[in-house]
C-alpha cells in the first residue's frame, strides 16, 4: 500500500496520529458493515461473480465475528481499513482479497463510516432524552399542586407549582428533540458510491441510510452534519445545565428546597455532617466540553479547502467523539438525580408565604375590589411590604387594618378589603 513512498511510516507518526483511531474500536464494525454492503452491490451489478461474492462475504462474517481484538495493530498497514484488509487477504488470499477495494476509495469509505458512528451516537442521546422527557412528565403530573417560589434575578417573584417549573424544561426538552432528529436526518444520508445512481441507492439501503448523496465531492467533503449535531447538543445542554444550576441552589441549606439522593451523592472526607451533590456538579460541567468541541470543530473545518482531508477525518470530529459520550452521561446521571431526588414539599408553600412572593396577588386584589390602577396597587402594596420588612413582621401578620392605613399613607385615603377576601 506504500509503493508509491520510499520509507516506511514513522513510528511517532503512527502512535500520535493513526494508531488512536484505531485503538478507539469505534468504526471496526461500521466498516465491516459498509465493505459487504459494497459487495452485495458489487455482485447484484455482476462485477463480481456470485461465487467469489460468497467466499468474501463469509470472510467479512468470519472477520466480524473475530471482533477488533483478534489481531494485533500493524504499524506499517497505517490506518483501520488496511488492517482489515490484510486480515481479508490473509483468510481469503490475495486472489479473491484484491478485490476488497473494487469500485470504493478510502474516503468515501470513512465518511459514510463517520456518518454511521455519529447516526449511532446520536440515536443512543434520541433515547435517552425519550427516557428523561417521560420521567420529568410524570414528575410534573404529581407536582402540579406543589407550590413553591419561583424566582426572577434570583430574587422572589410569585408563587408557582413544581409542576409548571417542570413543564418549562420539558418545552425546552421538546425542542431539543426536534433538534437532535433533525441533527440525524441531516447525518443519514450516504456518501458511499459516486458512480451510478441505482449502485449508490442500493449501498445506502444496505447500510440503513435514508437516501444516497446526490453529489460525490460533497459526499467526502462535507462536515456540516457534525456541528449540526454538535450545536443541537450544545443547546440540550445549556438546557440541561440551567436546570442543574436550580437544583444545585434548591438542594443549599439556606433554600432547603430538594435534597440529592444517596445513590447521587459523596460524602465529605472531613465534615461528618456532608452530603454532596456531586452529580449535580459534573453534569453542570460536561456542558463546558460540548461548547468546546463545537468552537474546535467549527474552526478546524473553517481552515480546509471543499475536499476531503485527513483534517477532517481525525481532527475536526476529534471531540465530537468525546461530546457524544458526554451527553450521554449528562442524561443518565440527570435521570437518577430526578429519579433519586427529594423535594421539600410541605416546607415550599411556608417559604413561599414568609418571603413575600404572594403579594402581587394582593396588588390585583386591590385593583379588582378599590377599582384602583394597578400602579396605585403596586405603590401600596410596595409601601407594606417594606415597612412589614422594617418591623420584622411575616405576611401572615398582614390584615385588613395594615392594608388600610398603608393606603391611606400613599394615597390619601383608607381602602378596607375585608378579612374573608384578604
Amino acid at each position: 500500500m506504500r509503493e508509491r513512498l520510499s520509507s516506511v511510516l514513522s513510528e511517532k507518526v503512527f502512535r500520535y496520529l493513526f494508531g488512536p483511531s484505531i485503538e478507539k474500536n469505534r468504526s471496526f464494525y461500521n466498516m465491516i458493515d459498509v465493505m459487504k454492503a459494497q459487495f452485495s452491490m458489487l455482485i447484484s451489478e455482476g462485477i463480481v461473480d456470485d461465487e467469489t461474492g460468497k467466499k468474501m462475504m463469509r470472510s467479512l462474517n468470519e472477520i466480524r465475528e473475530e471482533g477488533r481484538g483478534q489481531n494485533e495493530i500493524d504499524p506499517p498497514l497505517e490506518d483501520l481499513y488496511f488492517q482489515i484488509e490484510q486480515q481479508f487477504i490473509d483468510k481469503a488470499g490475495i486472489k479473491i482479497a484484491g478485490q476488497l477495494h473494487t469500485g470504493k476509495s478510502r474516503k468515501e469509505l470513512y465518511a459514510t463510516v463517520m456518518r454511521m458512528n455519529s447516526r449511532d451516537g446520536i440515536k443512543r442521546l434520541c433515547v435517552l432524552l425519550l427516557m428523561l422527557r417521560y420521567t420529568l412528565l410524570e414528575f410534573s403530573d404529581q407536582h402540579s399542586h406543589t407550590v413553591f417560589t419561583g424566582y426572577t434575578h434570583m430574587q422572589p417573584a410569585e408563587p408557582i407549582t413544581l409542576g409548571h417549573y417542570v413543564s418549562a424544561i420539558l418545552h425546552a426538552m421538546e425542542r431539543d428533540f426536534a433538534r437532535l432528529r433533525r441533527a440525524l436526518q441531516q447525518t443519514n444520508l450516504s456518501p458511499m458510491g459516486s458512480g451510478e445512481a441505482a449502485s449508490r441507492e442500493k449501498t445506502s439501503r444496505l447500510l440503513g441510510f435514508a437516501d444516497a448523496m446526490d453529489n460525490s465531492l460533497d459526499g467526502v467533503a462535507s462536515g456540516d452534519y457534525i456541528l449540526e449535531a454538535l450545536s443541537a447538543m450544545n443547546i440540550l445542554m445549556n438546557h440541561i445545565s440551567r436546570l442543574i444550576y436550580d437544583l444545585y441552589i434548591w438542594s443549599a441549606d439556606e433554600f432547603e428546597m430538594a435534597e440529592t439522593g444517596d445513590s447521587a451523592a459523596a460524602a465529605s472526607s472531613l465534615m461528618q455532617q456532608k452530603k454532596n451533590p456531586v452529580a449535580l456538579e459534573h453534569i453542570k460541567a460536561k456542558s463546558s466540553h460540548v461548547l468546546a468541541a463545537l468552537v474546535s470543530a467549527t474552526g478546524c473545518m473553517g481552515n480546509l479547502p471543499y475536499g476531503y482531508f485527513r483534517d477532517m477525518a481525525g481532527e475536526c470530529t476529534k471531540l465530537f467523539w468525546d461530546s457524544l459520550h458526554e451527553v450521554e452521561a449528562a442524561l443518565v446521571l440527570l435521570l437518577e438525580t430526578v429519579q433519586t431526588m427529594d423535594f421539600k414539599e410541605k416546607k415550599m408553600p411556608d417559604k413561599s408565604s414568609r418571603n413575600f412572593s404572594a403579594v402581587t396577588e394582593l396588588a390585583d386584589l386591590l385593583v379588582r375590589e378599590a377599582r384602583i390602577s394597578f400602579r396605585k396597587a403596586h405603590q401600596i402594596i410596595g409601601f407594606i411590604v417594606n415597612d412589614m420588612l422594617q418591623r420584622n413582621m411575616e405576611l401572615s401578620q398582614l390584615n385588613s387594618r395594615v392594608i388600610e392605613k398603608s393606603s391611606k399613607e400613599v394615597l390619601g385615603k383608607g381602602i378596607f378589603i375585608s378579612e374573608e377576601k384578604n
